[in-house]
């Protein structure tokens, strides 16, 4: 097979097991058998947000990343395509997810191909992909694919729950986007970890 292309996964599920870890999983195996059908590897990186919780706290009062949280912001820059999803709380992103966006470099994600999804306990928070994931990751200049993917608590029997668009179809549908996108780029060159990490001044202009 051809040369490698980078995905890495963040997770923002804050329990264990993770319906959120589950749909990222899926959405990563996905992407990879698309890159495979296009003679491309792909070296998946899954980011647990629920591990790094308290150095996202610490980042963003002192400014400086360490330890996990630094490894996984370079990697994240040095990334060919990005896969977020988040858990839907109170009709929105999680805080978790939201706080680590917050300590990312603000040219982290520009032109960064990214495939967004979230989960929730009903349908009716599918719009949390329009009204809130899309807009966020559109301020920070991401390449972000037309299908985002919601699976909501039905979604997992059934084999999909919706009798349109089953979530296995929806699945296949974004793993092709994300990556035709970032099959059609060169890959992306390496990111020292110190570059990657944002200035004390960049987390005071947030």
């Amino acid at each position: 097979m051809g040369q490698e292309r980078s995905l890495v996964v963040i997770s923002a599920g804050v329990s264990q097991p993770s319906s959120t870890r589950l749909l990222a999983d899926r959405l990563a195996a996905a992407t990879s058998d698309e890159l495979a059908a296009r003679g491309l590897r792909a070296s998946v990186t899954t980011i647990e947000l629920r591990d790094l919780a308290h150095e996202v706290v610490n980042m963003t009062l002192t400014g400086f990343a360490s330890g996990a949280l630094a490894d996984a912001l370079a990697k994240l820059a040095a990334a060919d395509g990005v896969i977020a999803v988040t858990p839907v709380f109170t009709a929105s992103y999680a805080g978790l997810f939201k706080s680590f966006v917050d300590v990312l470099d603000k040219d982290a994600l520009a032109g960064m191909p990214v495939l967004l999804g979230a989960t929730g306990g009903t349908g009716r928070h599918s719009l949390v992909l329009e009204y809130a994931l899309r807009p966020l990751f559109g301020y920070l200049h991401a390449d972000v694919v037309g299908t985002g993917v919601f699976a909501a608590t039905d979604d997992w029997a059934d084999g999909g729950g919706d009798d349109v668009k089953p979530l296995p179809e929806r699945i296949r549908r974004a793993g092709r986007e994300l990556a035709e996108t970032v099959a059609e780029r060169e890959p992306a060159k390496p990111v020292g970890l110190y570059d990657a990490v944002p200035s004390f001044e960049d987390l005071l202009g947030h």
